[in-house]
């Protein structure tokens, strides 16, 4: 009953973030509407912030600490019919239904006191800045000492907001369009990294001497060869995604350039296969060079780790499923090449990402919006307060992993060096 009395006003609040989008660390508006909610259901509410604009709060108390995660960020997408004018933020990813899908949840679970009912403790935490993007906004806030990391769960882990938690629970809109009310769980994420290979040549008059250049163009065009005809020893099961663009040069038409930048991402579902694969490609970069008398400096700049979803974890999600009667569909086991910081955290932690129907349009796309919000913000929310209940006094410790922040920047370092 308490999903149903609270759901025009949760539908309202997303409708509004939805139409009024932020870019990550600078999510100033939702954060702001977000807190008020809170604390007008929970007078009493301890909010503690981290991260300019992420925040965390908890109920309930036990040995046990369990985390629901919420999205604060939108997407660049100027494009989107619904994108803020000045910035070019649009809300096409459903970070904004994750907010309000927490504030439904939350509110029930203070409404009822459902919250100690649970044998553990349980944290609400909002995090900022999970869309890899605006780097160069990034990149002042990270020379300012501001943040360390671009992503706001690395950022979150380095500064302990996470050190007392013992696993964590996500959400996130699923891409597609549904026939029938649907879920999804173990649908793992892949990791990615950037590469930047400058190739550097010798300028010269391409019409009077182009026989003492060395063409740093060409040198280019070889290594998206050589990447094209690398693509048949990728594993398949590894799901690698490679795409190479031109980010900056010296070119016009009577030089021979003498400089090229390329740029790629590089996406696998392993975090060994990243390592292997990305020198696969710092391979065919410095032979590209070198067959053309040339030379390749080579940068990598870490992304994501691989998000495999916490199967134990899953298990609750499963039974609880098994217990509805509102959610027609369940899907298991469908990994994806995108990529999430949750992948950072599920590193340290068990971590689960449980994906939900709603929406068309192109996710991250130019017409994306959700289209069944008495599912999102009523029926997935009561869905998630079964599986809370499912999982209270049944968790396994001895099932469960923890890391260090330490660990985990050995592991970024070993990848990255």
């Amino acid at each position: 009953m308490i999903f149903k009395q609270q759901y025009e006003e949760i539908k309202q609040l997303a409708e509004d973030i939805y139409h009024q989008p932020e870019l990550g660390y600078k999510e100033e508006k939702t954060k702001k509407r977000i807190v008020h909610y809170l604390q007008k259901v929970n007078p009493n509410i301890d909010i503690e912030e981290f991260s300019l604009t992420g925040f965390k709060t908890s109920l309930g108390s036990g040995d046990l600490h369990v985390a629901f995660i919420a999205e604060l960020d939108a997407v660049y997408t100027p494009t989107h019919m619904y994108a803020d004018k000045k910035t070019g933020a649009a809300h096409n990813c459903g970070h904004y239904t994750q907010v309000s899908i927490a504030l439904a949840l939350y509110s029930y679970l203070i409404k009822t006191e459902a919250y100690k009912e649970l044998d553990y403790k349980i944290s609400f935490i909002f995090v900022p800045a999970e869309e890899y993007l605006d780097l160069n906004y990034r990149d002042e806030l990270i020379e300012k000492g501001y943040i360390t990391h671009y992503g706001g769960k690395p950022e979150a882990m380095k500064l302990g907001v996470f050190d007392d938690i013992d696993a964590a629970l996500c959400v996130h809109a699923i891409g597609g369009e549904f026939t029938k009310r649907t879920i999804n769980m173990n649908s793992d994420l892949a990791g990615f990294l950037y590469k930047k290979y400058q190739f550097k040549g010798k300028a010269t008059h391409a019409g009077f001497d182009p026989f003492s250049s060395k063409n740093a163009y060409n040198m280019s065009t070889l290594f998206n060869v050589a990447v094209g005809l690398a693509r048949q020893q990728f594993k398949e099961s590894e799901m690698v995604r490679v795409n190479p663009i031109v980010m900056n040069s010296d070119m016009s038409t009577n030089v021979i350039p003498s400089q090229i930048t390329v740029g790629t991402d590089l996406r696998t579902r392993s975090i060994n296969y990243l390592k292997e694969t990305a020198m696969k490609l710092d391979d065919a970069a410095k032979g590209s060079a070198q067959s053309l008398q040339g030379e390749v400096d080579i940068k990598t700049q870490m992304g994501y780790l691989p998000f495999i979803q916490n199967r134990y974890l899953s298990t609750f999600v499963e039974k609880a499923f098994e217990h509805n009667e509102e959610i027609d569909v369940l899907l298991d086991d469908d990994p994806i090449s995108a990529a999430g910081d949750i992948g950072d955290l599920s590193y340290m932690m068990p971590c689960i990402q449980i994906g939900y129907s709603g929406f068309t349009g192109t996710i991250h796309g130019d017409d994306f919006i959700d289209v069944d919000p008495e599912f999102i913000y009523e029926i997935f929310p009561r869905f998630l307060a079964s599986l809370l209940k499912e999982m209270s006094g049944n968790i396994d410790e001895t099932k469960l992993y923890k890391k260090s922040y330490d660990e985990y920047m050995k592991v970024i370092s070993s990848i990255i060096d």
